[in-house]
C-alpha cells in the first residue's frame, strides 16, 4: 500500500519504520526543508528520534504536494494545533478513496474540534467512514525499539478500522478495533490534561496516593464528558482510556506530566515550554477541555484546577487543597 505519513516527529518517523517493516510503500514528510535533507543524508532523525535507522526505502520528503498525490493511506501525525495549516495544503487533492489515519491526540482551541472532525471541515472530498483515529499507551520511544504495544484503530465504519488494523499490526505492536471514533478521540485528548497534573503532584513532592487518586478520579471526569458527547462508556476502560492514561501519568517518555512535574517545581509555564523540542499537547489541550466543560455543562475539577494552575497562575498547593475540600460526594 502507498502511505505517507505527515509530520517527522517521533512518532511519525516511528510509525514510517513501522510500515516499512509491514513492506508499504512509505514517504515521510517534514515541514521543514533542511530537516528532510537531514534525514536523506543521515538515514535517522536526530532531532526527534536518535538511535533509529530509517530504511532506505522509505522516501523522505518536504513538498506536501508531492506526497499528497497518488497516496491510498494518509497518516496525520502533526501536533492538533497545527493540524488545520498543514492539511488546507491538500484541500485540491481528491481524498474520496483515502484512508486518513489521525494519530495526534488533542483539541483545537476556539473551534473545539477533535481531529476527525477538522479533517472533515478542511477536506471537501474525504468522507467520514474513511477516517481512523489510532491512539493508546504507545510511546515512540519504546515502538522505535520494538517493545510490546497495543493500541486501538477507531472509526466509525468498522471496515476502515479493521483495515487499519491489518496495515500497522506487528509481531510487537498489537492493534485492537473499535466503532467509538469519538470516545478513541476525547479519551487520547483529555487523558493528557490529567497526566499534566499527575507531573504537579510528583513536581510538588506528594505521594503515590495522590497520583493514584488523581488517575482513577481522572476516569470519572473523561467518561463524565465522553458520556455528553455520545461516546461510549466502556471505550474509557479501554487502551485510549485507562491504558493510555496509566502511560501518560507515570511514564519518564510522557512531555505532558514533564510539563506538570516542572510546574509542581515552581517554574514558569512560559519557561519550560521555551525548552522543549516536541510539543505537549496536554497544554494547549487544557484550554480546549475547559471551554467544552462549560459548553456541556459538565464537572470536571482536575482538568479545571490544571487550568487554573498553567492559565492563571494558581499555586499547585492550593488547588490540590481546593480538590481535597471539595464537598464530600459518593464514588459513583
Amino acid at each position: 500500500m502507498r502511505i505517507t505519513v505527515l509530520g517527522a516527529g517521533s512518532w511519525g518517523t516511528t510509525l514510517a519504520v513501522l510500515l516499512n517493516y509491514n513492506a508499504h510503500q512509505v514517504t515521510l514528510w517534514s515541514y521543514l526543508k533542511a530537516h528532510a535533507e537531514a534525514m536523506r543524508t543521515l538515514r535517522e532523525n536526530l532531532d526527534f528520534l536518535p538511535g533509529t535507522i530509517i530504511p532506505d526505502d522509505i522516501k523522505i520528503s518536504s513538498d506536501i504536494q508531492e506526497v499528497g498525490n497518488q497516496v491510498e493511506m494518509l497518516v496525520t501525525a502533526v501536533p492538533t494545533q497545527h493540524l488545520r495549516s498543514v492539511i488546507q495544503q491538500l484541500k485540491q487533492h481528491n481524498f474520496h478513496d483515502v484512508i486518513i489515519v489521525n494519530v495526534a491526540k488533542g483539541i483545537e482551541n476556539q473551534s473545539l474540534m477533535t481531529v476527525s472532525e477538522i479533517l472533515l471541515d478542511v477536506l471537501p472530498t474525504l468522507r467520514k467512514d474513511n477516517i481512523v483515529t489510532l491512539s493508546g499507551p504507545s510511546f515512540a520511544e519504546e515502538v522505535s525499539r520494538q517493545i510490546p504495544t497495543a493500541v486501538v484503530a477507531a472509526s466509525a465504519n468498522i471496515a476502515a478500522a479493521k483495515l487499519v488494523q491489518q496495515t500497522f499490526i506487528t509481531p510487537y505492536f498489537r492493534v485492537y478495533s473499535s466503532e467509538d471514533i469519538r470516545g478513541v478521540e476525547l479519551a487520547g485528548s483529555v487523558k493528557n490534561v490529567i497526566a499534566i497534573a499527575a507531573g504537579i503532584a510528583d513536581g510538588a513532592g506528594f505521594g503515590d496516593n495522590t497520583k493514584a487518586a488523581i488517575m482513577t478520579r481522572a476516569t470519572v471526569e473523561i467518561a463524565r464528558l465522553g458520556k455528553v458527547m455520545g461516546a461510549r462508556q466502556e471505550t474509557f476502560a479501554g487502551l485510549s482510556g485507562i491504558g493510555d492514561l496509566i502511560a501518560t501519568c507515570m511514564s519518564k517518555h510522557s512531555r505532558n506530566r514533564h510539563v506538570g512535574e516542572e510546574i509542581g517545581k515552581g517554574r514558569k509555564l512560559s519557561d519550560i515550554l521555551d525548552e522543549m523540542v516536541m510539543v505537549a499537547e496536554g497544554v494547549p489541550t487544557t484550554k480546549s477541555v475547559h471551554d467544552l466543560s462549560i459548553k456541556y455543562n459538565t464537572e470536571m475539577p482536575i482538568c479545571n484546577e490544571v487550568y487554573q494552575v498553567l492559565f492563571e497562575y494558581k499555586d499547585p498547593i492550593i488547588a490540590t487543597s481546593d480538590l481535597m475540600t471539595r464537598d464530600a460526594k459518593g464514588e459513583v
